[in-house]
């Protein structure tokens, strides 16, 4: 027993500096293995065989706990599974088809055994797809012109007579609507550049500078105006919408990074039972303000379902938070990538765990999962069997994560990657649960995620707009493109009906019959 009061105080403050430099070296561990993560492993949350190259985490949960911890998920709801066709898929039946028969000679139409003639007793068929380059028609207007033979006898001013010139989405242009709707999915649909469009239109002798071309998607965007503004007042009637955001670079902005903004409502698939209206908008505006959010809902009291950024908490909605983003905490805490400020450093809480250790970021990962397996089977089911499901079964393990957290919160060095994910899904916690209150509502918000990402692979290609407007055509095109999409349109056929049809209308005139869910053209394949 040590009594000497000077050698007690010594030993409190070896044990204090001790418990210090424990928390520093795993915190430096954590971090070295990281930057292991970052250049050497993969960066998809679909590869756990990758977390057993990395360490653990400072607070290691005893693997015992771990194992007796209930992981079944429950079994009340029934599954349905279907099984996929296995093998190529035929080719569509109403591709056009030439038949070439390979025969043999009519000297060898001989049995080899007894010299008798060989009979046909069937065949053998196989199809092959062939490609024939784009082809271009010129289309002829021929407007004839008619005048009064008596007036002009007469020496008197002779009435000429001539058809009004046919409805064009951009008058004076030799682009059709076929012409523009290619350009346009093209560049918005498949990320193709335009001044690689230029150099296709070469290869067939067609000269169509990038400019031309351009200047021509500007004027396609203006035409769809009344079917965006449709689309939006739609769209603000919703019992539930989804928002993100993602950087774009205008050139003409004297920013470093403007933002292009989504709102989408309805389902992911036509094929979802959702009562809402399949729509997604896009909105460029110059910066990520609060206030970007805020105008363009405008009084807006439904559901809004975001992640956590912020900006959407001055909007009149009520905010429903994103389990994906909670989830990625513990995961993926923060994604590293290039951005266009710069690099941006990412922490792992999953990834700084010990090799064949279980740690608290495995339980939470684990948890959450079970969430999803009771949502990946509701799909098919009414708003109202969803709410009862989710508050017999998703209430109960939702408060049971909140116990955990609550209690692991204490245990925690509140600047590791597990106490960045524990402190985040705590101060999200009241938006993470929304989901459950309403029948509509989704557990995450993949749904925006989802919607944005064909802008940013766009992007990736075209890398930037060089002015405001445009910007804002891209908004609008991107609107068209993925709102026909979602509603099982092909986007092509749909923008070539629209620019036939929208030059007929006069201003103001109701639109609604032009809207994606309205229509019945080619179906996305």
């Amino acid at each position: 027993m040590i009594n000497h009061p000077e050698l007690l105080a010594e030993i409190v403050l070896l044990k204090e500096r001790n418990l210090q430099l424990e928390q520093e070296l795993a915190f430096y561990r954590e971090q070295f293995k990281l930057a292991q993560a970052k250049r050497f492993g993969a960066s998809s949350e679909k590869s756990p065989q990758q977390l057993d190259l990395l360490m653990n985490e400072a607070e290691v949960i005893d693997d015992h706990t771990v194992a007796t911890e209930s992981v079944e998920i429950p079994e009340k709801i029934e599954t349905q599974k279907s099984e996929k066709p296995r093998g190529r898929k035929p080719l569509p039946k109403e591709l056009p088809r030439e038949t070439r028969i390979v025969d043999i000679d009519d000297a060898d139409k001989v049995c080899t055994c007894c010299s008798g003639e060989l009979h046909k007793f069937g065949e053998e068929t196989s199809e092959q797809l062939k490609y024939i380059p784009a082809k271009m028609t010129v289309i002829v207007t021929v407007r004839p012109k008619y005048s009064c033979r008596q007036c002009e006898k007469n020496n008197t001013h002779t009435p000429i007579v001539i058809a009004p010139v046919p409805a064009s989405p951009i008058p004076k242009s030799i682009a059709t609507p076929s012409l523009l709707s290619q350009v346009i999915c093209n560049k918005y649909q498949f990320a193709i550049p335009l001044y690689r469009q230029e150099a296709l239109f070469k290869q067939i002798d067609i000269e169509l500078n990038r400019k031309t071309l351009a200047n021509w998607m500007i004027r396609s965007a203006t035409v769809f105006e009344p079917v965006i503004k449709a689309l939006k007042d739609t769209l603000l009637v919703q019992g539930a919408i989804h928002a993100d955001e993602t950087p774009v670079k205008v050139i003409q902005e004297d920013r470093e990074k403007c933002y292009m903004w989504v709102y989408c409502s309805g389902a992911d698939s036509p094929d979802d039972t959702q009562a809402n209206k399949n729509i997604v908008l896009y909105d460029y505006q110059p910066s990520r303000a609060a206030s970007c959010p805020n105008n363009y809902l405008g009084g807006y009291k439904g559901f809004l379902q975001v992640d956590g950024y912020v900006g959407y908490e001055s909007t009149k909605a009520t905010l429903v938070g994103c389990m994906a983003h909670a989830r990625r905490k513990f995961y993926i805490q923060e994604v590293w990538y290039a951005g266009f400020a710069g690099a941006k450093t990412c922490v792992d809480a999953q990834k700084a765990q010990l090799k064949g250790k279980s740690g608290r970021a495995d339980w939470a990962v684990s948890h959450i999962q079970k969430l999803y397996k009771i949502e990946s089977q509701l799909k098919t089911k009414t708003m109202a069997e969803r709410f009862e499901i989710r508050k017999n079964l998703s209430v109960p393990l939702l408060n049971e994560f909140k116990a955990w957290l609550d209690k692991t919160v204490t245990h925690v060095v509140p600047n590791s990657a597990i106490g960045k994910a524990v402190s985040y899904t705590l101060n999200q916690w009241s938006k993470l649960i929304a989901y459950t209150q309403d029948g509509q509502l989704s557990i995450d918000n993949n749904r925006a995620e989802r919607a944005i990402k064909p802008f940013v692979i766009g992007r990736k290609n075209w890398l930037f707009s060089a002015t405001t407007s445009g910007a804002n055509a891209s908004a609008n095109l991107y609107s068209i493109i993925e709102s026909a999409k979602v509603n099982g349109l092909e986007p092509r056929h749909y923008i070539e009906y629209l620019l036939t049809e929208l030059p007929k209308r006069k201003v103001g005139d109701d639109v609604k019959d032009l809207l994606p869910w309205m229509v019945k053209l080619g179906v996305v394949s």
